[in-house]
């Protein structure tokens, strides 16, 4: 797991879709083309891999593109001293992003991020707290990469939606809740794939 690369589960969709690289490259440019919008997702996880990478120096641990069983994946896993939160990369170059109570619009459009963002860190929750023997709570978390304009109308969110840009510094400057023991203990569980086979 701890190999893992940002994005690597969408760059197995990708190759999956279009084996040919000469293919895949021009797929890329065109505009209702299905690899392009896995490779926008790709850049996403990307860009937000490196922001949570840099949180290392800091006593956190990440972990990238964890699969489940079912196929489905976790974009991004930070254990650190603020706990353990669960992040999806949502890229929406040049659009407005809105996240109110409890739904978020782009360009005026409801998305689902929020309830599949909080249903994936209950899974996640469930998993490293039967794995770790004590209770893990998991925050979600939306990372929002390349939007124009993003405005959070919510001063307790249940989902933590950030801009990619401020995530690590957002993140580095919550409350600690956790001791080093217990980051080790549940990155430990974490990292172990067999922790995510059941």
């Amino acid at each position: 797991m701890a190999r893992n690369r940002p994005g690597d589960a969408v760059r197995r969709k990708i190759h999956e879709l279009q084996p040919n690289p000469v293919l895949r490259l021009l797929d890329r440019w065109r505009p209702s083309s299905e690899i392009r919008s896995w490779s926008d997702g790709l850049t996403g996880e990307r860009i937000t891999g490196k922001r949570l990478d840099s949180l290392r120096s800091r006593g956190w641990f990440t972990l990238h593109a964890i699969q489940w069983v079912s196929g489905a994946d976790i974009d991004h896993l930070a254990i650190g001293p603020a706990g353990v939160f669960s992040i999806n990369s949502k890229r929406h170059r040049g659009k407005s992003v809105w996240y109110g109570d409890a739904a978020i619009t782009v360009n005026g459009t409801v998305q689902r991020h929020i309830a599949v963002s909080q249903s994936e860190a209950r899974r996640v929750s469930r998993t490293l707290s039967r794995c770790c023997g004590i209770d893990v709570p998991v925050r979600p978390v939306i990372s929002v990469v390349h939007a124009a304009k993003l405005t959070v109308k919510n001063a307790a969110p249940p989902v933590l939606v950030v801009a990619v840009e401020d995530l690590d510094r957002i993140l580095s400057g919550l409350t600690p809740t956790l001791e080093p023991a217990q980051v080790a203990h549940i990155y430990g569980a974490a990292r172990d794939a067999r922790t995510w086979a059941a």
